[in-house]
Order: structure tokens, then C-alpha cells, then sequence
């Protein structure tokens, strides 16, 4: 029973910052574009993988229809027949394995804080319940407070998009964006990646803006 409670007053802090990688907070990217892109008049395109890896997937198609859908809301076109596209868009996305950070919050002191100070009773105060303890117990956290330390993992991910005009490979577009998030899953990621890369696209040449998103409305 005590064991439980002190892993309890540890994991705390950890399960909160898991919380952060939901959909409840805003998705937040930087955004790096160079564009000489003409404006848009029917132009048609085909999506192709920047990454060999990638290509002939189902998940490529499926991140390459949801950019596809921004840039016809633009003023593109698919192209029926991909050989005869007049743009050729490269897109490529990928996750890291993660950095491992510590979060330390210090608690206590020699009188405790509230919940169980030497002098407190509340959940073990000296003059309170007998052996029982709180925030502070000098058997437990060695009579001078105690350091709360979770550790937590970081992830970068990174959605980048190049357009060629296919007549001459002249590079008219490049753009990247990359996030750091608690959750390394490409369904939540590449999304809003692409999300971040269409807003106000194709943006102005050489501009590098932080771009948030709203998180996803339940329901």
C-alpha cells in the first residue's frame, strides 16, 4: 500500500505530460518555405514519394490524396494521366526515435508543506496519525523534502514537399515543416504537418513562420 501511493506521488507529473500529446492542445510547427510558384490557373500535378522507401504504399497514398485535396482547394488539378502532369510534387514525411528529457520538481522541506509536515497533521504529521506520511516523511524521503523526476520522451517529425515544373525539372517550390510532439504516431503527425504546410501556401519566398493549429473538435 505505501509503495503504491509513493509511485503515485512520482508518476503524477509523467502521466500529465503524456496528456500533452492528445488532441486537446494545439499542434504546433515551423514552417520553412521558398516559392516561385506561379499563380495557380488549372495547372495539373501528380504526387509522387521524395522518399523510394515510401513509395508504393497504401499510407503514401493516403498522405498523398490529403495533400492532393489542399492543392486543388488551391487551384491545381490532378493530373489524369501522370505523365503528362504539368507539376510534379515530391512529399516525403518521417518521425525520429525520440529524446529521452527528465522533469524534476522539488517538494517538501524540513516542516513540510501541507501534507504532512513535522508539525501538520493532515495525511502524517508528527502529531498526527502515527507513521503515516504525506508530502514529508523523513523515514521515506530522507528528512529534507524529495525531488519529484519523471522522464519523458520527445519526438521530432517532418513533412517536406518540393514541385517541379515537369517541362524542365525547374524547382519552383520547397517547403519543409517539423513539430515536436510526446507522440510519435504518423496518423496524428503527417496531418497535421500537411495541415501546417497549406496555410496561407504557398507563403512568401524565404519565409520560416511558426504555425499553430487548433486542436480537433470531439465529437
Amino acid at each position: 500500500m505505501t509503495r503504491f501511493k509513493k509511485f503515485g506521488l512520482f508518476a503524477a507529473p509523467a502521466l500529465a505530460l503524456v496528456a500533452l500529446s492528445g488532441c486537446a492542445t494545439p499542434f504546433k510547427a515551423d514552417v520553412a518555405r521558398f516559392q516561385q510558384l506561379p499563380a495557380p490557373a488549372g495547372q495539373s500535378y501528380t504526387i509522387v514519394a521524395d522518399n523510394p522507401q515510401l513509395a508504393g504504399g497504401l499510407e503514401f497514398a493516403h498522405y498523398a490524396d490529403m495533400v492532393g485535396q489542399r492543392l486543388a482547394q488551391t487551384g491545381y488539378v490532378a493530373a489524369s494521366d501522370p505523365a503528362r502532369a504539368d507539376l510534379i510534387v515530391r512529399v516525403a514525411y518521417d518521425v525520429d526515435n525520440g529524446r529521452e528529457k527528465v522533469r524534476s520538481t522539488g517538494f517538501g522541506g524540513p516542516y513540510g508543506a501541507g501534507f504532512g509536515g513535522p508539525w501538520g497533521g493532515g495525511f502524517g504529521g508528527r502529531w498526527g496519525r502515527p507513521w503515516g506520511y504525506g508530502f514529508y516523511d523523513p523515514w521515506l524521503f530522507g528528512g529534507g523534502g524529495y525531488n519529484d523526476v519523471s522522464s519523458y520522451t520527445v519526438y521530432t517529425s517532418d513533412l517536406s514537399m518540393k514541385i517541379d515544373r515537369a517541362a524542365d525539372n525547374l524547382r519552383l517550390f520547397e517547403g519543409k515543416a517539423s513539430a515536436q510532439s510526446l507522440s510519435n504516431k504518423l496518423t496524428y503527425l503527417v496531418p497535421n504537418l500537411i495541415d501546417a504546410m497549406f496555410t496561407n501556401f504557398p507563403g512568401q519566398n524565404g519565409e520560416d513562420v511558426k504555425i499553430t493549429l487548433p486542436p480537433e473538435k470531439k465529437g
